[in-house]
């Protein structure tokens, strides 16, 4: 994964109710990985050959399953290649969308006449854990989604989720790597996390007080348990 320079804010983040301000933040270009899931669509005056690649049905991606993709895409295997019908294994690990398309739209022209392939990542999903309302897995049907677009996926935070310490863990080819972000900073805007990644996960932490309220809750069932031995000792002295 590559990650540019990280811009700086135009002046200092001064925003105002009038004069909008520019935060350049360019996404990054993810790039094929090893267990990704493509959609590969070739469409020509040849129907019978085109059916032979177009092993996904759109209307699945939003009315049905998104695991049935996985029966249907083609996965990246992990060696990075994936196994075109008629044209055989093509490897795209480490290629972006658009490079994957021009590889398979040279591969597929040797076989099919005129033929334009389009090619879409399947498997563009994030996580979001903690405390937001509806935390969970989602799925992306976009080319790319910002952090603050996952965590509305997930229905915002609660009134206990910190806003100064949400965790973004990314997988990369070298492991983890995990930032903290802190949603009130302007600089987010420009930070090379303000895209997500594919198979990025959210984590929001909870507040100083909903720790406090879960261990006072804790500590009044002990004390409760507590008061219950109490009284069961006292009555069994009276008889």
């Amino acid at each position: 994964m590559r990650i540019s320079k990280k811009p700086t804010l135009p002046a200092g983040g001064n925003y105002n109710t009038r004069t909008p301000v520019a935060a350049d933040n360019a996404p990054q270009r993810y790039r094929i990985q090893a267990g990704d899931v493509l959609s590969i669509r070739v469409q020509s005056t040849q129907s019978q050959l085109n059916e032979a690649f177009n092993t996904v049905d759109t209307r699945a991606v939003f009315n049905g399953d998104p695991g049935n993709l996985y029966l249907t895409g083609y996965s990246v295997d992990d060696a990075g290649n994936i196994n075109l019908p008629t044209v055989g294994r093509l490897k795209v690990l480490g290629l972006t969308v658009e490079e994957t398309q021009a590889a398979a739209q040279q591969q597929v022209a040797r076989y099919v006449r005129d033929a334009n392939v389009l090619v879409k990542l399947l498997s563009f999903k994030v996580t979001v854990l903690g405390e937001v309302r509806n935390p969970g897995r989602y799925f992306v049907y976009n080319a790319q989604c910002t952090l603050l677009e996952g965590l509305g996926l997930a229905g915002d935070l609660t009134e206990f989720g910190n806003r100064h310490n949400v965790k973004l863990i990314r997988q990369t080819t070298k492991g983890s790597e995990v930032v903290l972000i802190n949603l009130t900073d302007p600089a987010l805007l420009t930070s090379p996390y303000f895209y997500l990644l594919p198979n990025d996960a959210l984590y929001v932490e909870p507040l100083k007080a909903r720790t406090d309220r879960g261990n006072a809750g804790n500590l009044a069932l002990v004390f409760s348990g507590i008061s219950a031995v109490v009284l069961i000792l006292n009555y069994l002295k009276v008889f």
